[in-house]
């Protein structure tokens, strides 16, 4: 008597192995934890199907007789211990999608999978083909040898990505610098190199057995943020007077972390000069240049306010003349105001009568020079210490520069009306020199094309910092030019 079709243990077989590769490669194929639960309810299946007719898969099979029924057992368990496999690799793949990390343990990964098929093989050999696994071992022996010889570069790349994946000494995203100069971002480490992109946008493929023997710089770790160093030498004069002055250097930029506080190291001194050593931590080493330029810039701005000339190297001889200009307008005064890009419109003789009528302003520490929204009426050069412009907003304060001797504040109050985009105060002990609109609007008014050249020094610095900043405070109507403003603010026709 015929078995129904439905009933037949080979059709049984052949419709869950259809089944089961219809729901793990199209059904699930985007879906690994599905994919996952798909293969164990497959592998549960067959289980069952196979010891409900008394075939053992991890046994080998001794009893049948019958070279078909023999075929059909060798086919099931073929599949059972490939289905097996299939839900050790899902279980793998999945954990490192769960870890979130499926690019950097892309070679454990593999090489795990690799040691679930060679279990796999050596299991299909033993239990369906009853061959002894361990006498094949032994024979390979001497094939393996030969082919380690051959390959011994090859395996020593491999082996030691295999040793920097468990160390992990960086990950995917990080920026490495390598002992003989080479650096980059991780990109890719597989068996035989990690790829690095340099900051010129080159890739770099460095072997991984050269990567496990060389000194490896992980700039990306412990965090983002990275230290930066910087030497002056100055002519001699008290260390603890350059100290304090390096101090008020790094307190006055906008680009390095308050946390850890930087700090300023007298390193040598000697009768050519004093140097010293700023050090400071930036967010990121993107951050590195931009901080490094600024605080060169306020080395300068601050040493010569505070009359400390940079030392000039042995080599380099005599120092040489200052400009003409400066012998000729020894007074503070001309000299802020001739460092200030918004006065280079004015010619000497203007500089010179401007300079006459500026006064001298202290401002002691913490003390708040303006409100948020308040207009200044006049512009403040600073001569010496550090101020700073806060923006509150919603019970939040938003630090939003902080300005050094050689800097001004107050440019677009008086010259166009604008309020003060947020508080102005002084965080250390300040000397400014005050420009009032009566000497400068007597100027105008000799010559009136000088509001139309202010008005566009003027825009060209204000947008240039909004770019910067993103700064989006209202500061008047931008309908009029900056120059209608000031002939309107000057009363100018």
């Amino acid at each position: 008597m015929n078995l129904p079709l439905w009933s037949d243990p080979i059709a049984q077989l052949f419709g869950l192995a259809v089944a089961g590769l219809v729901f793990s490669r199209f059904v699930f194929r985007r879906h690994p934890m599905w994919r996952l639960i798909a293969h164990i309810v497959f592998l549960i299946a067959l289980t069952a199907l196979l010891l409900h007719y008394g075939i053992r898969p991890y046994a080998p099979d001794t009893q049948a007789d019958d070279v078909s029924r023999r075929i059909f057992i060798g086919f099931a368990k073929a599949v059972w211990w490939i289905g097996g496999a299939m839900v050790l690799i899902s279980s793998v793949r999945l954990f490192l999608i769960f870890e979130r990390k499926p690019r950097e343990a892309r070679l454990l990964q593999d090489l795990v999978v690799g040691l679930i098929y060679l279990g796999t093989g050596l299991s299909l050999i033993a239990y369906v083909f009853s061959i002894p696994v361990g006498t094949l071992i032994a024979t390979s022996g001497v094939f393996a040898i030969i082919v380690g010889l051959a390959l011994q570069s090859t395996l020593s790349d491999v082996f030691s990505g295999i040793a920097l994946n468990l160390g992990r000494p960086y990950s995917v995203g990080d920026w490495i610098v390598l002992d003989d100069g080479v650096e980059g971002r991780v990109i890719e480490t597989n068996w035989r190199a990690t790829h690095l992109l340099s900051g010129t946008n080159d890739l770099i493929a460095v072997p991984n057995s050269r990567l496990a023997k060389a000194n490896v710089t992980n700039l990306s770790s412990p965090d983002e943020s990275h230290g930066i160093s910087i030497k002056v030498r100055l002519t001699p004069a008290p260390p603890a007077t350059v100290a304090e002055v390096m101090r008020t250097v790094l307190f006055a930029s906008n680009n390095i972390l308050d946390s850890p506080t930087p700090s300023a190291t007298i390193k040598a001194l000697d009768g050519e000069a004093v140097e010293v050593e700023l050090t400071c931590r930036v967010r990121d080493r993107a951050h590195i240049p931009i901080a490094t330029n600024e605080i060169y810039d306020l080395v300068f701005r601050h040493c010569k306010a505070a009359g400390l000339p940079l030392a000039v190297s042995a080599s380099a001889g005599v120092a040489p003349d200052p400009d003409p200009a400066y012998r000729q307008h020894p007074s503070t005064a001309w000299r802020l105001l001739n460092a200030i890009p918004l006065f280079s419109p004015l010619t000497e003789d203007e500089k010179e009568t401007l300079a006459a009528s500026m006064t001298r302003q202290t401002y002691r520490k913490d003390e708040i020079i303006a409100e948020q929204g308040t207009r200044l009426a006049s512009l403040m050069l600073i001569r010496n210490g550090v101020v700073s412009i806060t923006r509150k907003e919603a019970n939040h304060e938003t630090e939003l520069l902080r300005l050094s001797p050689g800097h001004c504040f107050g440019e677009e109050g008086m010259l166009t009306g604008a309020p003060a985009p947020g508080t102005i105060r002084a965080l250390t002990f300040v000397i400014a020199y005050e420009i009032k609109q009566d000497p400068l609007a007597a100027l105008m008014r000799d010559r009136p094309a000088l509001a139309e050249e202010l008005g566009l020094v003027l825009s060209r610095r204000l947008e240039a910092e909004r770019l910067q900043s993103a700064d989006t405070f209202p500061r008047g109507s931008e309908a009029m030019t900056f120059g209608d403003r000031i002939r309107q603010i000057f009363q100018l026709s």
